[in-house]
């Protein structure tokens, strides 16, 4: 349900490929994303995306009434993708919700389809996000507007998920990948060493 394409260049695709249930997160899926994200400081560039019409619906409902939806699994998986040394991007094929926010917050890069909508409905289901889901979302987007998501459980659209600095580009569907893949090309061209230390630079601005 995880696939992963890894390129001549260094470049790691990663896509979660459980489309008949929205690719929503088993944890059998959470630990091969994990050891996958471990493995990936080896990578020059990785992206991450979804095949079908929805990104990510989130935890599985089934395991996440049996405990999934705290597990530590969610923080270690977007802390093993922040911590990458190479650029990273969510490919948003498709709607981010629940707890699969964490994986796209830690990316560098974020870019949606225009169909695509984010929500992350915590306090309905009564559980708290993840602490670093919250904090680079509010990083991104501002304190009032990640209240407006976490705690006004408000699904927002592209193109306000664009406007608010959630997402960088909103991209037709056919492009995705290939916009993917060329903001990727400098990075892939580039001493990775050099990669390493711009985005570090950036990091810290």
């Amino acid at each position: 349900m995880i696939d992963v394409t890894v390129e001549g260049s260094g470049l790691w695709i990663v896509t979660l490929n459980r489309p008949d249930k929205a690719n929503a997160l088993t944890t059998g899926m959470l630990e091969e994303l994990l050891e996958i994200a471990t493995r990936a400081v080896e990578a020059r560039g990785l992206i991450l995306t979804g095949t079908g019409k929805v990104f990510s619906a989130g935890a599985d409902l089934d395991e996440a009434a049996t405990g999934l939806a705290v597990s530590p699994l969610w923080e270690q998986l977007s802390g093993a993708i922040a911590a990458l040394p190479c650029l990273s991007v969510a490919a948003l094929n498709g709607t981010l919700a629940g707890g699969a926010n964490g994986m796209a917050l830690a990316c560098d890069l974020r870019i949606a389809v225009p169909s695509a909508k984010v929500f992350y409905p915590v306090m309905k289901l009564g559980y708290l996000p993840q602490p670093s889901d919250a904090k680079r979302m509010a990083a991104l987007v501002g304190p009032a507007r990640c209240k407006l998501v976490l705690a006004g459980g408000q699904k927002i659209t592209a193109q306000q998920s664009y406007d608010f600095g959630l997402v960088d580009q909103i991209v037709d569907p056919a492009e995705l990948m290939q916009v993917a893949r060329d903001l990727m090309a400098d990075s892939l061209a580039a001493e990775p060493e050099l990669a390493q230390r711009i985005l570090a630079m950036c990091a810290a601005s």
